[in-house]
C-alpha cells in the first residue's frame, strides 16, 4: 500500500528528471518559452507519476489527471509553438539552469494538493469537487481564450508593440493569470475533499502570490505591451 511519502519521493524524482532533460536541451537548442514549456510538461509528468504510484480513490485520482493534463498539455503546447517566434534569451548557462531548477522547486509545491490527494480511499467526489471542476473549467477558458485574443490582436499589421485592449482584456492587464489562479484554486477543491490534501493549501496560495508578484495588480485596467505568459 503506497503512501504519501511514496508519492511525494516518486514525483520528486520526475521533477528533477524534467529539469535536467529542459537543462541539457537549453544548452543545445535554447528557446525564449522554453521555461513555459517545462512549467507545463513538469505538471504532467507529477500528476502521472502520482496517480501511477497512489492507491487513492478512483475517481479523484482519474479525475484530477485529466485536469491537470488537459491543462499542462495546452500551456506546453501553446509556448512551445511560441517559442519558434520569440528569440532566444541572452543568458549565461549557468543562469539558465537556476532558473530552471528554481522551477522545479516551485512546481513541487504548487503540486502539492494534487500529490496529496493521490492515495486517500475515502470520500468519494462529493459536490465541493464539481465546484472545483466548474471554477477550473472557466479558468481555463478564460486563459485559452485570451491567448488567442492576443494572438490574433498582434498578428493584424500594425498592431505589433501595441497595448491590447480588446476581447477580456478591456477587463483586466493579464486575464491569463485570472484563468491561471481559478484553474489551480479549482483543483485544490477537487483535492480538499480529502483532509490530507487540505495541507496543501500552499500550492494554490504559491501560484497566486508568483501571478501577482509577477503582474502587479490582477485586475488592473491598464494594459500592458508584453507577451503573455503564465507563471
Amino acid at each position: 500500500m503506497s503512501g504519501h511519502v511514496d508519492v511525494l519521493v516518486g514525483a520528486g524524482a520526475g521533477v528533477v528528471v524534467v529539469v535536467l532533460v529542459a537543462s541539457i536541451i537549453g544548452l543545445t537548442r535554447p528557446r525564449a518559452g522554453l521555461t513555459h514549456v517545462v512549467w507545463g510538461s513538469g505538471f504532467v509528468v507529477v500528476v502521472w507519476i502520482s496517480a501511477l504510484i497512489g492507491d487513492g480513490e478512483d475517481g479523484r485520482i482519474a479525475l484530477l489527471t485529466a485536469m491537470v493534463t488537459i491543462w499542462g498539455t495546452r500551456l506546453a503546447v501553446y509556448h512551445g509553438w511560441r517559442s519558434r517566434q520569440d528569440p532566444a534569451p541572452t543568458t549565461t548557462i549557468r543562469s539558465r539552469a537556476s532558473a530552471l531548477t528554481l522551477e522545479g522547486v516551485l512546481l513541487f509545491v504548487v503540486a502539492l494538493p494534487v500529490m496529496l490527494a493521490m492515495t486517500p480511499v475515502s470520500p468519494a467526489i462529493g459536490w465541493v469537487s464539481v465546484v472545483g471542476v466548474v471554477i477550473w473549467g472557466v479558468g481555463l477558458f478564460v486563459e485559452a481564450v485570451a491567448d488567442v485574443q492576443f494572438d490574433r490582436f498582434h498578428a493584424i499589421p500594425g498592431n505589433q508593440g501595441r497595448d491590447i485592449d480588446r476581447g477580456l482584456w478591456r477587463f483586466g492587464r493579464r486575464p491569463t493569470h485570472v484563468g491561471n489562479a481559478c484553474v489551480w484554486w479549482g483543483m485544490f477543491l477537487v483535492a480538499a475533499e480529502t483532509s490530507d490534501a487540505r495541507l496543501g493549501v500552499i500550492g494554490p496560495l504559491l501560484m497566486t502570490f508568483l501571478l501577482q508578484r509577477r503582474t502587479g495588480a490582477l485586475l488592473a485596467r491598464r494594459p500592458i505591451k508584453v507577451i503573455p505568459s503564465d507563471v
